[in-house]
């Protein structure tokens, strides 16, 4: 179905008054946002997603629909498993809490333009070569591939972009609020701020290349395509502030991931012998082979989410990795005064901490194994509480 002209035009102005309401609103002045705050906002960019399936259904029939909603949740799943990577650059790169949206709205922004890029790219490449859905489905079957080996969230760890940005821009120590330059003794030079942004840019252009292929795997309708993508995006800096306390919870969802886009590679490929004209297979003849509907695999996609998020939330590795690593984190929060200036919030992060703790001492003997001999992080711990207890006694009338 073609869609008409003004309803791109109206679709995008949409899009883009979104993101500059989101950033004169909420992201201009730097702040911490509050768990009520992500909250009530990613319902509120989640139920514009969903009214606008809704519109698509009803104006568009009933494939289109379908179309839209598998795409849309698809790509929010992949999007949540990139905030792994996003928490991972942010930590690398110490930034501060209440600057950290701003970083997360401009690489939405980024990862937008990009995906559009590459959205126009892979509709022309279709439209002209059908041999291209076997390279879409390969690229997906290496990528599933790749998820199900061990360690692709090791917090530990730094990307190849990462060390990249460190080696070939160099930049000053300290940030100077969400400038990009700073002037130190009397030069003009980078802020780590900078560097993130350019880490996660370049980040967002390798998740296009399993993302992309992915949605065109469900629907080669452009328009849907374009606004499964964007709308999977809205919202996103919310979110991670939501389940930020939550992602290392989710420990099954890389292999969830793994099936999907495992599921969506056997889908193209099968598509891929359908449209066959390349000469050495079947002789340039079209393959007769069972293709996957739409309705099947949005069922496909559903159904391995929620098993997927179930198992890992009632998992009990999955707590003690989750407490482990929060404790980790939040202490390593705590002791970094860059990180987070508000005594509030810095009294949350400890509040965070207290209660991670408290559940890694209900672990039963086999989880804390994980933790013993580890004297790095049980010193880190106690710093943080000797810390907090030097704050206290700071403080007027204690």
């Amino acid at each position: 179905m073609e869609v008409p002209l003004f309803v791109w035009i109206a679709t995008v102005v949409g899009i883009v008054g979104l993101l500059v309401f989101d950033f004169f609103f909420h992201v201009r002045k730097a702040h911490t946002p509050s768990l009520r705050e992500s909250a009530v906002w990613s319902s509120i960019y989640v139920g514009i997603a969903l009214l606008f399936g809704v519109g698509v259904l009803v104006a568009g029939g009933p494939t289109m629909g379908t179309e839209y909603f598998a795409g849309y949740i698809t790509e929010k799943a992949l999007s949540v498993d990139n905030l792994f990577v996003f928490l991972i650059i942010m930590s690398s790169f110490r930034v501060p809490r209440a600057d950290q949206q701003k970083v997360l709205l401009f690489g939405i922004v980024f990862s937008l333009i990009a995906r559009t890029g590459f959205i126009f790219l892979g509709a022309a490449l279709i439209n002209s070569f059908a041999w291209v859905f076997y390279i879409f489905g390969l690229i997906l079957l290496i990528t599933a591939g790749n998820l199900l080996k061990p360690g692709g969230h090791d917090d530990d760890s730094e990307s190849l972009v990462i060390r990249l940005a460190k080696r070939f821009l160099p930049a000053s120590e300290h940030y100077d609020g969400d400038k990009l330059f700073t002037v130190e003794n009397g030069k003009r030079v980078l802020t780590p701020m900078l560097l993130v942004m350019v880490a996660i840019g370049a980040t967002d252009i390798l998740f296009a290349l399993d993302s992309i292929p992915a949605i065109f795997g469900l629907t080669q309708n452009t328009f849907i395509v374009f606004t499964a993508t964007a709308f999977s995006l809205m919202g996103l800096r919310q979110l991670f502030f939501l389940i930020d306390g939550l992602l290392d919870r989710l420990i099954y969802l890389s292999y969830g991931l793994a099936v999907i886009l495992g599921f969506i590679g056997v889908k193209l490929i099968l598509h891929a012998l359908h449209e066959n004209n390349l000469p050495f297979i079947n002789d340039g003849e079209h393959v007769k082979v069972v293709e996957i509907s739409t309705g099947l695999s949005l069922t496909v996609i559903l159904g391995v989410l929620v098993v997927t998020v179930l198992a890992s939330v009632l998992s009990p590795k999955g707590k003690a990795k989750n407490a482990i690593s929060g404790a980790k984190r939040h202490a390593a929060e705590y002791l970094d005064l860059n990180y987070e200036t508000d005594i509030t919030e810095r009294e949350k992060i400890f509040a965070k901490l207290c209660a991670e703790e408290a559940d890694l001492r209900t672990l039963p003997e086999k989880y804390k194994r994980l933790i013993r001999n580890e004297t790095e992080f049980m010193e880190m711990i106690r710093k943080a509480h000797a810390e907090h207890d030097q704050a206290l006694e700071r403080e007027p009338g204690r």
